[in-house]
């Protein structure tokens, strides 16, 4: 076997460089199209997210504090009212004797007794 000559040499080298050089340039294009896929914002949810909200026990508190003093009010209400309708019904029971006693003392001094 002879020697190749250096034409034949320069063209190999020149034929793995050009097979080289596609072969970079497809790697750089695989790194540019990973960087570009990386980089992509992912899209904007449209819809609004509400924090959810903490506990908050002071509000709670507050809320049963005053429903505590909401019904013993409402409930010294009512017994008032009871009160007041209890001393109403006694009065008309008193209001109502006392015209009849009259009524019959009219009667009796009417006819002259």
């Amino acid at each position: 076997m002879t020697e190749p000559s250096p034409l034949d040499k320069a063209e190999a080298a020149a034929r793995e460089a050009e097979t080289n050089t596609v072969a970079v340039q497809l790697a750089l294009a695989a790194v540019e199209l990973a960087k570009a896929a990386t980089t992509q914002q992912a899209p904007a949810c449209q819809h609004q997210h509400k924090a959810k909200p903490t506990f908050d026990a002071k509000k709670w508190w507050t809320i049963g504090g005053l429903a505590i003093v909401g019904g013993c009010v409402a409930c010294a209400l009512a017994l008032a009212f009871a009160l007041a309708s209890v001393a109403v019904a006694i009065g008309a029971t008193c209001a109502t004797a006392c015209l009849i006693v009259l009524r019959s003392m009219w009667r009796d001094f009417a006819n002259g007794r």
